[in-house]
């Protein structure tokens, strides 16, 4: 396996990652909580995924912070306990009853909203690097978009894997998944407004 070689500012990224990424796991194993070790396997091809990529792609170090943050709030909403119950179950605004599936505004949302926004910004950085004629066009966004919530819909096949093999999950029902694909979509039409907002014109080539 190819060594890894991390720039300078990318060694207070990797270190922070593997650091709670290997307490999380410690932990989850302690409490018998197998339904987010699925999660934990899951975060290590997608770390493996981006250092195997990381000189071929140079991915900005905000962008390594983002997707490393999203790791840890996603850890934490498995494995931090409040209420009975874990932080994604916990509902953060009471814009509906709070009892009965169909609750906003949960931790679990809002983290599907920011990981989803996260990884559209990841593909349109990618579509920016390797195609970068298509930049400024309405297919740098729309892709990015369809792409993060189609990423967005494996995420709930790993979640339909847990609650298959371990008999106890927080995963939720019906109304869960659903409001799940609904935030992801939302965090990657989001993440795209900004984009189209901010993003700096691409120069004509000559």
């Amino acid at each position: 396996m190819p060594v890894i070689k991390l720039k300078p500012r990318e060694y207070p990224v990797a270190i922070f990652t593997t650091v709670y990424v290997l307490a999380f796991t410690v932990w989850f194993l302690m409490s018998g909580n197998y339904e987010f070790v699925v999660y934990v396997i899951t975060m290590f091809i997608l770390i493996t995924l981006i250092g195997r990529s990381l000189r071929s792609v140079e991915y900005p170090v905000s962008m390594l912070w983002a997707l490393s943050a999203w790791g840890l709030l996603h850890m934490a909403g498995g494995g931090v306990p409040v209420a009975g119950s874990v932080l994604y179950s916990l509902q953060l605004f009471p814009i509906t009853p709070a009892d009965g599936e169909m609750q906003l505004l949960k931790y679990d949302q809002i983290v599907h909203a920011y990981g989803f926004g996260v990884t559209a910004w990841v593909l349109w950085y990618l579509m920016k690097r390797h195609f970068p004629m298509l930049m400024g066009t309405k297919t740098s966004l729309l892709y990015p978009a369809l792409a993060a919530m189609g990423l967005g819909t494996v995420n709930e096949i790993i979640e339909f894997i847990a609650i298959l093999s371990v008999p106890e999950t927080n995963v939720g029902g019906y109304f869960n998944t659903a409001l799940d694909l609904v935030f992801n979509a939302l965090g990657a039409a989001i993440a795209m407004t900004i984009i189209a907002a901010t993003a700096k014109p691409e120069r004509a080539s000559t």
